[in-house]
């Protein structure tokens, strides 16, 4: 038998009964669709969390206080707010360690700020000049931190552009306007320029006032909550890491790694560890979706199933005149073929479609990758020659005098 005469015979097949192939497709519309929308969000989360994580910095070692439950865990409850890094910790980190390309010493919480009227609480980040380098802060309008500001514990703010909405509106340029933070009056002199974010990391609801001003009038102490340390490049940060470490346990007094009173992440680490879980989700939301592949597989072997039955004397009369079992057995396999694929064609478009709609109007971040667009057409393809191949074998088996007599 030609290909071309098996893809005339699959097309009138199909077609002769389009009620039941339209429903049999559907099935696997469904599945793909679903395949595709699903993993498409879970590699969109991937992405999101990725470049979250990046944005913070790059080559980012990041120390904050608190005690540790064992080597390598994340601090205690109230992480961040034990007292045991100073700004003489910082110093020494960056005198020290030649690995070190910055030191960005952070003392940073939480307050109430108010602006003629307005309010909003948000993070304030007392910090130095270097933490614009090491975490990837640019300006938008005006200037960063300066050395001198630190030096006077000069009452200035750099604020990020969702504090700039909140307190003064959309499009409002806010250099020289006055805000209080815990009452206490600040001169805006920049604003950051938008990153995106969400949660504890985004950069664009925060205000960043010199170190020495933050510890002098909001926590009246010399501690820090974070010192952000970047390496001179990616292969030093394991090293990096180590010889941090050591240097701290040695200045604190701590002879025992396992009682050290500060943690350590390195940024790689966590970037890692991320993409583990959310590919361990996507995984898992493919694999829900999968369920209705499957389903629709057995839809597509009912209906052959019922074909074979339907079409005996026709199967006996093409054996009568000299059909082998290989003719039989390709012909209905590339129906079960056809049907799939034409349907995981289907599901991938309305898969893609699925995937915009939900970025465009739930704002979910989504991403449909090629391979897996390719994955679902074999993975298509594979359940039709699956699911088709019994009901094609039983059609090739019918013997051809009983077949023409079946009524």
């Amino acid at each position: 038998m030609f290909f071309t005469d098996i893809i005339q015979e699959t097309y009138l097949a199909l077609m002769a009964n389009k009620a039941r192939s339209g429903l049999t497709i559907l099935g696997i519309v469904i599945g793909i669709g679903s395949v595709i929308a699903m993993v498409s969000i879970g590699q969109g989360v991937q992405s999101s969390i990725t470049s979250s994580i990046e944005s913070l910095g790059s080559n980012l070692i990041m120390v904050q206080p608190g005690t540790q439950r064992g080597i390598g865990s994340q601090v205690s409850s109230g992480r961040g707010s034990s007292q045991t890094l100073t700004l003489a910790d910082a110093e020494a980190v960056k005198q020290q360690i030649s690995l070190v390309g910055n030191v960005a010493p952070e003392a940073s919480s939480r307050y109430q700020i108010t602006a003629k009227g307005t309010n909003t609480n948000t993070q304030v980040v007392g910090t130095t000049t270097a933490y614009s380098i090491v975490r990837n802060v640019s300006v938008a309008s005006g200037v960063f931190i300066s050395d001198q500001n630190v030096n006077n514990s000069a009452k200035v703010a750099v604020i990020g552009p969702t504090v700039r909405v909140d307190l003064f509106g959309e499009g409002v340029d806010p250099l020289g306007k006055t805000i209080k933070i815990n009452k206490i009056e600040f001169k805006v002199i920049g604003m950051t320029k938008e990153k995106g974010g969400s949660g504890f990391s985004n950069q664009d609801d925060m205000i960043f006032i010199p170190i020495s001003t933050a510890q002098k009038f909001l926590t009246g102490n010399d501690y820090l909550s974070t010192m952000s340390i970047q390496a001179v490049d990616e292969k030093s940060m394991t090293e990096l890491q180590n010889q941090v470490s050591a240097l701290l346990l040695s200045r604190h007094g701590i002879t025992d790694p396992t009682k050290a009173d500060f943690s350590i992440m390195n940024q790689a680490d966590i970037v890692s560890s991320m993409s583990t879980v959310t590919q361990t989700l996507t995984l898992l939301l493919g694999a829900i979706a999968g369920i209705s592949l499957v389903v629709g597989g057995i839809g597509i072997m009912n209906m052959m199933l019922t074909t074979v039955t339907e079409r005996t004397r026709e199967i006996g009369l093409r054996k009568a005149i000299g059909a082998k079992k290989k003719d039989i057995t390709v012909q209905f396999l590339s129906e079960a073929v056809a049907l799939t694929f034409i349907g995981g064609v289907i599901g991938i478009i309305l898969g893609w479609l699925a995937s915009l709609a939900m970025t465009r109007f739930a704002g979910i971040t989504t991403t449909v990758s090629i391979p897996s667009v390719f994955l679902a057409i074999g993975v298509s393809g594979a359940i039709g020659i699956i699911f088709g191949y019994y009901p094609a074998w039983r059609a090739a088996k019918l013997n051809p005098i009983d077949a023409l007599r079946y009524e």
